[in-house]
This record gives structure tokens, sequence and C-alpha cells, in this order.
């Protein structure tokens, strides 16, 4: 039987993090040029270690009862996903935390300067 906990945290991930886009007005996914490259340089080298790790032999592996039956050079299409989807949701947060706090430094200073 097919164990879907790994898409679905997959699915989770994204779906926690998508909104912030328009709820802080975020660029990010404007700039796809830069977004590829950031998730090219984040996801390649451990992608490039999971296959090194999965065709070592017996080193890693992956049970075909727990993942989806499509593979790309031996590694489950969430695997492939995985180094996408994570560097995906880490550029998006990490962009969400510069807006907040630049909109509380911003309110801060106004607050400081109506006060004198």
């Amino acid at each position: 039987m097919l164990h879907w906990s790994y898409v679905a945290m997959l699915a989770f991930c994204l779906a926690g993090t998508l909104p912030l886009v328009p709820a802080f007005g975020l660029d990010v996914l404007r700039q796809r040029r830069r977004l590829l490259l950031t998730i090219a340089m984040a996801g390649v080298p451990f992608l490039v270690w999971d296959l090194y790790a999965t065709h070592a032999g017996g080193h890693w592996t992956f049970d075909a009862a727990q993942t989806l039956p499509v593979r790309v050079a031996g590694l489950p299409l969430e695997e492939i996903a995985f180094f996408v989807v994570i560097p995906l949701v880490s550029v998006l947060t990490l962009e969400a935390v510069k807006v907040a706090r630049r909109r509380v430094r911003e309110a801060s200073t106004r607050r400081r300067q109506d006060a004198r």
C-alpha cells in the first residue's frame, strides 16, 4: 500500500507558504530566473548526493511500496519534488519575514516620529 505521508507533507508545506505571497505582497514568484537559480543551487547538491547514495549499493534505498511508482534516474518523484519544494518554501518564508520585519521597523519609526 502506498503511503502518502511524504507527498502530503510536501503539499502541506506548499499550502502553508503559498498564501504568504498575497498576504505579504511578495514578488518572489515573478522573479522566475532568480527563484530557479536559488532552487537549483540549494537542491542540486543534495540531489546529486541522493543519486550517489542510492546508486552506491545498499547505502540508501526507497521502499517501492511506500513511494510513487514514477522514478527519475532511480529516485522516486516525491524525493525529487522535495529538493524543489523545500527550497521554494524556504525562500517564501524568508521573504515574508523580511517584509514583516520591514513593516515593524517602519511602524516603530512612525510612532517615534509622531511622539516628537
